[in-house]
């Protein structure tokens, strides 16, 4: 079923304006319109527009999904590239994944400090933060 640009949006949880931007940066494939002007967006556009979403939603930036749109038009031949760009973000990801679990084990051991009473006793608010150790670590 074809959707409009409202219902696309609604769909997918995106701005209206959001939409018009992936198409204007190339990320949406020429969108066709009615003969009153409004856009509408068959199936094919609405499971490319999925893959966008769920692409961003997982952490790429648009300038990467720019360069994995482009890869898409050239066919086959760049299917070692695309698969690349992908593990790329993957490797990017698992890095973030790895600093948010540090930060929700900190965080953890800081709300345990309240739970426990340590705080009151004189227990430093930050003392238990080893900023350096985890800078030094990432670069290991």
């Amino acid at each position: 079923m074809d959707l409009s640009i409202t219902q696309l949006a609604k769909q997918y949880s995106l701005n209206v304006e959001t939409l018009r931007y992936y198409e204007r940066i190339g990320l949406i494939p020429e969108v066709p319109r009615r003969a009153n002007g409004n856009r509408f967006y068959d199936e094919k556009l609405q499971k490319w527009i999925e893959m966008i979403v769920c692409l961003r939603h997982s952490g790429v930036e648009v300038k990467s999904l720019i360069e994995y749109v482009d890869l898409i038009k050239k066919g086959d031949e760049t299917l070692e590239a695309r698969k690349e760009l992908l593990q790329e973000q993957e490797r990017q990801l698992s890095e973030k994944k790895k600093n948010l679990d540090i930060s929700i084990n900190r965080l953890k051991h800081k709300i345990n400090l309240y739970e426990t009473g340590e705080i009151k006793n004189n227990k430093s608010y930050y003392e238990e933060y080893e900023i350096e150790k985890d800078i030094i670590n990432k670069k290991a």
